[in-house]
C-alpha cells in the first residue's frame, strides 16, 4: 500500500479543520463528522483548542483511500503559531491549501501560497463554504489568479452557488488548458492539430501537478460535503504517493515533540529512507549527534496510531526512548532540510509569576513549552529571576497564560510585548590581553578583531593564527565563548552579521614543579580562555561600536479607495513608511513599512479608519536603526564583561592578576 503524507493548510477559520473532518467522515474513518463550535473535531484535541475553536498544535491523522494511506497532518491558521506550520512543511508530499468562497484570497493565503511554491510542494487548492450566501466562483478564481498564481486548473464547477443545494460538478474546465500549455508545448501543438485526447490531458495534469507547475482548484464544502468527493480523487490521482528506500540507511526528521502522561517524550517523525525497528539504537540531533534506544513505536492507521514493531521509510511514526530529541532532529543519517520559511519571532516579553508560584517550576513548565516549539526562545536572568519568552503575538501569549494555567498549575501574568532587537556593528575594532600582562588574571592570550558583515550572514568565527600554536580544545572553547557572548551586546541584544578573527593566541602547556603532580595555577586550561575571551571581544565591541536595529515588518492593506486618505496620517503617526499606493476596481492597496511594535496597534485601528473592510497583511521585512526614541537597552543575564571589576569579581572572585 502506498502512503501520502497530506498537509491541510489555510488562513484562520477558512475550513480547514471543518474540512479534515468531512475527509475523514467521507473516509468511514469516523462516524460523525464533529463541529469546531462543539469542540468535538478528531484532530483538535487540547481543552484549549476545543474551547477557543482555533487549532493551535499540528495533528496527525490517517485514513484509507482505496490503495493509498494518507496520513493527514492539520495545521494552525493563525499567524502566531507559524512554527508548527513550518515543521510539517518539511515532511509533506502534498498539500491542500483551503480557502472560503466568500472571504476568498486572505493575508495568510498568500503567504502560504508563496512558500508553497517556494518548496515546489505539489498543491491542491479547495476552495469552501461554496453553500453560504455571498458565495463566489469565477470571480474568486480571477482573484485567485491575481493574488496566489495564474497557474490555476479549475477541476469542475459549481450549481446553486450560495445556496444549502450547492454542489460541485467535475470536469476540467478551459481554464485548465490554459494552464497546463504554459508549460507544454507538445500538449498545445495536440489541441492546435485536434489530436488531444482525454488520456494526454490527463497525465500532462498528473505530472504538472506533481512538479507543482500547476494547481488544481476544486470547489466544496466541508459542512454539506459537496465536492469532498472529488477532492478525494484529486488527492489519491494527482498528488505523488511518498517515496523510500526501506532498505536503505536510517533516515527521518523529527518534526513535533510532545509529552505523555508520565511526563515521557514522544518524537513525530517522518522517515525519508531505512526501516527504524523498536529496540534499535540510533544516532540523532542537528549538529552534533547523541545516540539514544527508540523503545517504543506507534504508526497510524484509519484515525488513531497503533503500537507496530517498526516503521518503514514513507511513514510518520511516534517514537519513545529518545529522551533528549529536540524538534528538527535529524533521525539517523540527516534527512532533506528546507531551513527556515518564517521569520523567527519579533517580540518578547517577560513572564511574571502569580502569588505563591515557584520561579524554578515556572522555568522548568516554560523550558517545556519551549522544547515543544523551538521558535520560543527562552531567556532567564538568575540574578533577577526573571524569564523572558520571544513570541509571535498576542494570541500566542495568551495560550502560553492558559497552557501555565491549566496543564502545570502555574498563576502568571506579563509584562509588556517589546520588540526583539538586534545589534550591528558601526565598524570594526580589535583587542587583545596577554598572559601576566595588565592585569590579566588568566593563563591565556587572547586576540580578537571584529568586523561587520552582509546583513543576513550570521555570525562567521576565523583564524588569523596558526591552528597548531595551541590544543585545538582551546581554539573550541574561544569559538563556543564568542557565540555565546555575542547573545547580548553593549546594549543587551544579540550582535548579529559580523565576523570574529582570532588575531593573538598565547597557552602554558600542562607543567608542574620537580617531582611533584599538575600543577593548575601554572598551566592553562579551557576555563582561562572561556574566562578571557568575553572581556576580549566586548572590549573590541565597545571599539567597533553597535547599533541597536529594531524588526520592520512589510505590510499590504486593502481597504476602499475612498478610505486611503484617512490611512495615511494614522500610518505615518505610527512610523510605517508607505512604498506605493494603487487600485483594483473600489479597491485602494497600499504597501509599506511598519516597525514590528507598531503592528498590534495598527491591526485595532484599521477597521475603525475602513468602515471594517481593511484587510492587513504583514510579514517580517527586515532590521532598521531605531531612529526615533532613546536606544532600547535590555537588561543583562551574564556577568556583565562590561564591567571588567564586577566582571572578574564573578568569574575568578579577584579583580586583577
Amino acid at each position: 500500500m502506498h502512503v501520502l503524507n497530506l498537509g491541510i493548510l489555510a488562513h484562520v477559520d477558512a475550513g480547514k479543520t471543518s474540512l479534515t473532518e468531512r475527509l475523514l467522515h467521507t473516509a468511514g474513518v469516523i462516524d460523525e463528522v464533529g463541529s469546531v463550535d462543539d469542540g468535538s473535531t478528531t484532530t483538535d484535541t487540547l481543552a484549549l483548542e476545543r474551547r477557543r475553536g482555533i487549532t493551535i498544535k499540528s495533528a496527525v491523522v490517517s485514513f484509507p483511500l482505496d490503495d493509498v494511506t494518507v496520513n493527514l497532518l492539520d495545521t494552525p491558521g493563525h499567524p502566531d503559531f507559524v512554527a508548527e506550520v513550518e515543521r510539517v512543511l518539511g515532511v509533506l508530499d502534498g498539500a491542500v491549501l483551503v480557502l472560503s468562497a466568500v472571504e476568498g484570497v486572505q493575508a495568510r493565503t498568500r503567504v502560504l501560497m508563496r512558500i508553497l511554491r517556494r518548496l515546489s510542494l505539489p498543491t491542491l487548492i479547495f476552495v469552501n463554504k461554496i453553500d453560504r450566501r455571498g458565495a463566489r466562483e469565477a470571480e474568486l478564481l480571477r482573484e485567485m489568479a491575481a493574488r496566489l498564481t495564474p497557474s490555476l486548473a479549475p477541476m469542475g464547477t459549481t450549481e446553486g452557488l450560495g445556496t444549502p443545494q450547492a454542489r460541485f460538478v467535475p470536469g476540467v474546465q478551459p481554464a485548465a488548458l490554459d494552464a497546463l500549455t504554459e508549460h507544454d508545448d507538445g500538449l498545445l501543438a495536440a489541441y492546435l492539430d485536434g489530436t488531444l485526447t482525454g488520456d494526454l490531458l490527463r497525465d500532462a495534469l498528473v505530472t504538472q501537478t506533481r512538479q507543482a507547475l500547476v494547481h488544481p482548484v476544486h470547489f466544496g464544502s466541508a459542512a454539506t460535503g459537496a465536492g469532498v468527493d472529488a477532492l478525494l480523487t484529486g488527492v489519491r490521482e494527482l498528488l505523488p504517493p511518498a517515496s523510500g528506500d526501506p532498505e536503505g540507511p536510517v533516515s527521518g526528521t523529527v518534526f513535533k515533540v510532545e509529552r505523555g502522561p508520565a511526563g515521557e517524550k514522544i518524537a513525530y517523525a517522518r522517515l525519508f529512507s531505512g526501516t527504524l525497528r523498536a529496540r534499535d539504537r540510533v544516532p540523532f540531533g542537528a549538529g552534533d549527534t547523541t545516540e539514544g534506544r527508540v523503545t517504543g513505536v506507534s504508526v497510524f492507521d484509519r484515525g488513531t496510531d497503533t503500537r507496530a514493531d517498526a516503521v518503514e521509510a514513507g511513514r510518520i511514526a511516534r517514537l519513545w526512548g529518545l529522551t533528549d530529541v529536540r524538534v528538527g532532529d535529524a533521525i539517523g543519517e540527516p534527512a532533506r532540510e528546507y531551513g527556515h520559511f518564517f521569520a523567527p519571532p519579533t517580540l518578547e516579553t517577560v513572564v511574571v509569576p502569580g502569588d505563591g508560584v515557584d520561579p524554578g517550576r515556572l522555568h522548568l513548565a516554560l523550558a517545556q513549552l519551549a522544547e515543544q516549539d523551538p521558535l520560543i526562545g527562552l531567556r532567564h536572568d538568575e540574578r533577577r529571576r526573571e524569564t523572558s519568552v520571544s513570541l509571535y503575538g498576542e494570541v500566542q501569549k495568551e495560550i502560553v497564560q492558559a497552557t501555565l494555567a491549566e496543564e502545570y498549575g502555574l498563576d502568571v501574568t506579563f509584562r509588556g510585548t517589546t520588540p526583539l532587537c538586534v545589534e550591528r556593528l558601526a565598524g570594526s575594532g580589535a583587542a587583545a590581553e596577554f598572559i601576566k600582562q595588565d592585569g590579566n588574571p588568566f593563563i591565556a592570550t587572547v586576540g580578537l578583531r571584529v568586523d561587520p558583515a552582509s546583513p543576513g550572514s550570521g555570525t562567521d568565527f576565523r583564524l588569523e593564527v596558526e591552528l597548531g600554536a595551541m590544543p585545538y580544545a582551546f581554539f573550541k572553547a574561544v569559538e563556543d565563548t564568542v557565540r555565546a557572548t555575542l547573545g547580548q551586546g553593549p546594549h543587551g541584544w544579540q550582535v548579529t552579521d559580523c565576523a570574529v578573527t582570532m588575531t593573538h593566541c598565547g597557552y602554558w602547556p600542562r607543567q608542574s614543579h620537580a617531582h611533584q603532580r599538575f600543577d593548575k595555577s601554572m598551566s592553562s586550561t579551557g576555563a582561562d580562555f572561556r574566562g578571557l575571551t568575553p572581556l576580549v571581544l566586548m572590549d573590541a565591541l565597545r571599539r567597533a561600536g553597535t547599533v541597536v536595529h529594531e524588526p520592520v515588518h512589510r505590510f499590504r492593506i486593502e481597504a476602499p479607495a475612498d478610505t486611503l486618505g484617512a490611512l495615511l496620517p494614522v500610518l505615518g503617526g505610527l512610523g510605517a513608511v508607505p512604498r506605493s499606493t494603487g487600485t483594483r476596481g473600489a479597491l485602494g492597496v497600499l504597501d509599506g513599512t511598519v516597525p514590528a511594535a507598531r503592528v498590534r496597534e495598527l491591526e485595532q485601528r484599521l477597521p475603525g479608519l475602513t468602515r471594517g473592510e481593511g484587510e492587513l497583511e504583514t510579514r517580517f521585512g527586515h532590521y532598521a536603526p531605531v531612529r526615533h526614541g532613546p536606544v532600547p537597552h535590555r537588561p543583562r543575564t551574564d556577568h556583565n564583561p562590561l564591567n571588567r571589576r564586577e566582571y572578574l569579581l564573578n568569574v575568578v572572585r579577584r579583580v586583577g592578576g
